[in-house]
């Protein structure tokens, strides 16, 4: 089968790569969608920390945002998921320690992470195999563009959820990617008023030369700025709620001091584990659509290009490029 494979820093291709086989307690999707995200351009830069930390090495296939049909069936898996349209965790546990019996299996100690942890092979190719127990069920209200959406939506969802977000709060959003604008609309949701924070003014979007002086009930920080942290401190509420789920490229220093003095809950969000069936769930309903995020679709042959930052014209303006591996030639269309 065809699959996206990054062999070093800025080189990588498509290549012909052995088919996956459903082991036991696991399933083979063929890919519909799958999404790019900065994770995966860190792998194309070279940047990204697990290559530096051991937890992962060329040649890598990444792409953890998907979703798609079961194809195969492994031993021991109900034969009912053949045919189903899916998507999935990323986080895969080993479950059997403390944290995966514990409900915790993104915080396990040997845990995979598809397409970024430990080898097991990503998206960015023709089929995937999963194990069954990560799967994700998706209703026909879903389409492929939502679905390889509910990964990143679900991350959102448990930052919003972290937030505290209730009717007429007000939620400052710090950082307009796929992230913060999937965050900002799942607090809009939540019939809250949120507001988006970024480098530059744009619709629906403040810079710190117009930031309104207005109570911030919650920040959430989904940016990758280095002084980001500090600042979502000192703008919230005394008593209020700041949520980390942006990762600077360098460390960020934080004033504990400031956190004490106001009584504020600070919290850390790595995956969408958890959120992923409550995400589905927003999105079949209606009460989010992010579609609009989403540029454009095009094959496998142009994820490089995506990788290294180019857009191509005709493309819309959303921050999302999402790829079809079943696409053979070179397609620009939403």
């Amino acid at each position: 089968m065809r699959a996206f494979v990054i062999t070093a820093p800025g080189t990588a291709a498509v290549e012909d790569v052995p088919e996956p086989a459903a082991g036991p307690g696991e399933v083979v999707v063929t890919v519909e969608r799958a999404g790019v995200c900065g994770t995966d351009a860190e792998f194309f830069s070279g940047h990204m920390t697990y290559l530096h930390s051991g937890q992962a090495a060329y040649p890598v296939r990444i792409g953890h945002e998907w979703c798609g049909r079961v194809t195969a069936v492994g031993r021991g898996v109900d034969p009912g998921w053949a045919g189903r349209r899916v998507t999935g965790d990323t986080m895969l546990g080993c479950g059997r320690c403390e944290r995966c019996l514990g409900g915790r299996q993104h915080l396990c100690a040997d845990r995979y992470e598809i397409g970024i942890r430990n080898g097991w092979p990503g998206a960015l190719a023709e089929r995937l195999p999963v194990p069954v127990k990560a799967l994700v069920p998706l209703p026909d209200a879903v389409d492929a563009t939502l679905g390889a959406l509910v990964e990143p939506g679900a991350n959102a969802l448990r930052a919003v959820r972290a937030a505290a977000v209730e009717p007429g709060r007000r939620v400052l959003v710090i950082g307009p990617g796929t992230i913060g604008l999937l965050a900002a609309a799942i607090a809009g949701a939540a019939d809250a008023e949120v507001h988006v924070l970024g480098e530059t003014r744009g619709p629906g979007v403040w810079t710190e030369h117009d930031l309104p002086d207005l109570r911030w009930d919650a920040v959430i920080d989904a940016s990758t700025g280095t002084g980001v942290p500090a600042r979502a401190v000192e703008l919230v509420e005394p008593g209020g709620r700041v949520v980390f789920i942006g990762l600077a490229a360098r460390p960020s220093e934080v004033d504990t001091r400031r956190l004490v003095l106001k009584d504020v809950t600070a919290t850390g969000v790595l995956s969408g584990s958890g959120g992923l069936a409550g995400t589905v769930e927003l999105y079949a309903s209606g009460r989010v659509d992010p579609r609009p995020l989403v540029a454009a679709t095009v094959g496998l042959d142009e994820a490089a290009a995506v990788l290294a930052g180019e857009r191509r014209p005709g493309w819309g303006t959303g921050p999302k490029i999402h790829i079809d591996p079943g696409v053979r030639s070179r397609h620009a269309g939403r």
